[in-house]
């Protein structure tokens, strides 16, 4: 029974890349480990562009979302906030008359006098 190499995970973490080269030229066990690693590196590397691609839609969605979350809420609030259902509240803008600040009027909406 031949014992395999484990020298691979500590030279990877912990040593120099010169030092795990020298030691994957010898050891044959190390050396397709090694190529493993590259196989993995590569598939990797090949993915990469689709996640960023997902992550980019997502981010795009959720922006799209917010917007008309925003558009709603603002159009609701505009809506509740100038319903009118008391016919005696004024709004800005508009022309008060004598009657609407207190003041007693004839039948023509003149002040009247006493």
């Amino acid at each position: 029974m031949k014992n395999n190499c484990s020298e691979y995970q500590k030279l990877f973490i912990f040593r120099s890349g010169e030092e795990l080269k020298k030691h994957v030229e010898m050891c044959p066990d190390c050396k397709k480990e090694q190529e493993e690693m590259d196989k993995v590196s590569e598939l990797l590397k090949e993915v990469k562009f689709e996640v960023l691609k997902r992550r980019a839609k997502k981010k795009a969605a959720i922006k799209i979302a917010c917007a008309f979350l925003t558009v709603f809420l603002a159009s609701s609030g505009l809506f509740l906030f100038g319903y009118n259902t008391n016919s005696d509240n004024k709004f800005y803008g508009e022309v008060l008359s004598a009657y609407d600040y207190g003041f007693p009027v004839d039948s023509y909406g003149l002040i009247a006098v006493e």
